[in-house]
C-alpha cells in the first residue's frame, strides 16, 4: 500500500507543478496555442498504451465501446475539458500558480454537490468541507471591498467544466474502455484549442520553442503520465489514502509557485489555503469513515439476554450438522451409477470361488 500512495503522490506533485509549467509557458505563447499543443501531446503519449489494450483486450469493454458513441462521448468530454482548461490558462494570466491549485481543487467538493441534480447520494461531510472550502476561498480570493479578483474567477468558473468533465466520465467510462475516452477528448480539447489559437493568437516557431520545456512537462507529463499513474495505481491504493494524497496538488501548486516563481501568500490567504485543503479532505473521506457503527454494535449485543444468544447457537449448530450430513447422503444416491457400480462389484466378490 506504502509503494502505490507514494506513486500516487507522485501523480499529486506533477499535477501540481504543473500549474507552474503553465505560467512560465505563456511568457513564449498565447493560452490557447499552449493548451493546443500540450493536449495534442498528452494524447500522443497515450497512443501506445490505447494500441496496446486494444491488442490485449480485442472485445467491447462496455456497451457504447464502438467508434460512433466513442466520438459523441469524447467530443462531449473534450468539449468539457476545453472550456475548464482554457479558463484555467487565461486565468493563470491574472493569478497566482497557488491560488490555481486550490480553486481548482474544489472539484472534489463541486463533484458531489452536482452531483445531487442527477440523482447521486452525498454524505454531511459534502455539506461540511463545502462550507469549509467556500470560507477559506472568501479568505483566499476576495478583497476588502468583497471583490473576487478577475484570475480568480475566471479559474473557478473553468473548476466547475472540471467537476462537470468528471460526472460526464463517471457516467461514461463503465459504458467504453478508458484510455480510448481520455485519448479522445484529449485531442478534441487540442483541435478547438488549436483552432482559437489560430484565429486569435500568433503562433510561431520561437514561440514553440522558447516554451518546450513547458509544453513537454504540460503536455507529455501531466496529461500522458500522471493521468496513466492515476488509471494504473488509484484501483490498487487505499482509497482514503489516495482520496488524501490528491488534494495534496494544490498544496504541490503552492509549493512551485513558491519556489520557481517567487510568489507569496499573505497571512489570510494562507488561512484560506488551510480552509479549503481541510473541507476537501473531509468531503473525501467523511463517508469512508463508520462514525460510532461499532459502538452501536456493540450495545446491542449487550441487550441480547444469554439464553438467547445460546439458544441461537445450539440452533446454528444443529443446522450446519443437517446441513453437513445431506451433502454426504447426496454424493453418491441410490441408482447412480457409481452406486450400481460399487454393488455389482461386491457382488461379484461374492459369487467368486
Amino acid at each position: 500500500m506504502l509503494g502505490y500512495d507514494l506513486v500516487l503522490l507522485l501523480a499529486a506533485a506533477i499535477w501540481g507543478f504543473a500549474f507552474v509549467a503553465q505560467r512560465m509557458g505563456m511568457d513564449h505563447m498565447g493560452p490557447f496555442a499552449f493548451n493546443g499543443i500540450r493536449f495534442l501531446m498528452g494524447a500522443l503519449t497515450l497512443l501506445p498504451l490505447m494500441l496496446w489494450r486494444a491488442k490485449k483486450y480485442p472485445k467491447p469493454v462496455g456497451e457504447f465501446d464502438n467508434r460512433k458513441m466513442l466520438l459523441i462521448g469524447g467530443g462531449l468530454v473534450g468539449g468539457l475539458v476545453f472550456l475548464g482548461a482554457s479558463f484555467q490558462q487565461v486565468g493563470l494570466i491574472y493569478t497566482t500558480a497557488g491560488n490555481a491549485g486550490f480553486i481548482t481543487g474544489l472539484y472534489l467538493i463541486l463533484v458531489p454537490l452536482m452531483g445531487l441534480a442527477f440523482g447521486q447520494r452525498t454524505n454531511a461531510g459534502t455539506g461540511i468541507g463545502a462550507v469549509l472550502a467556500f470560507a477559506g476561498l472568501y479568505l483566499l480570493s476576495f478583497t476588502d471591498s468583497l471583490r473576487m479578483s478577475w484570475g480568480d474567477f475566471l479559474v473557478l468558473v473553468g473548476t466547475f467544466c472540471w467537476a462537470a468533465q468528471i460526472l460526464a466520465i463517471g457516467w461514461l467510462s463503465p459504458k467504453m474502455d478508458t484510455i480510448k475516452l481520455a485519448f479522445t477528448e484529449f485531442l478534441v480539447c487540442a483541435l478547438l484549442s488549436l483552432a482559437v489559437a489560430l484565429g486569435f493568437e500568433s503562433i510561431t516557431w520561437a514561440g514553440i520553442s522558447g516554451a518546450a520545456i513547458p509544453l513537454f512537462y504540460g503536455g507529455v507529463m501531466s496529461v500522458g503520465i500522471a493521468y496513466t499513474i492515476q488509471i494504473v495505481v488509484q484501483k490498487k491504493a487505499n482509497a482514503a489514502h489516495g482520496a488524501i494524497i490528491m488534494s495534496m496538488e494544490a498544496v504541490f501548486a503552492l509549493i512551485g509557485g513558491w519556489l520557481f516563481l517567487q510568489e507569496t501568500l499573505s497571512l489570510k490567504g494562507a488561512v484560506g489555503c488551510g480552509l479549503m485543503l481541510a473541507g476537501m479532505i473531509i468531503s473525501q473521506i467523511w463517508g469512508m469513515c463508520k462514525f460510532g457503527k461499532r459502538d452501536k454494535i456493540i450495545n446491542i449485543r449487550r441487550h441480547i439476554p444469554i439464553h438467547v444468544r445460546k439458544n441461537t447457537r445450539r440452533i446454528c449448530q444443529q443446522v450446519k450438522r443437517n446441513s453437513h450430513a445431506r451433502r454426504c447422503h447426496c454424493r453418491f444416491p441410490q441408482g447412480s451409477g457409481k452406486g450400481r457400480g460399487h454393488r455389482q462389484s461386491q457382488g461379484e466378490q461374492e459369487t467368486e470361488p
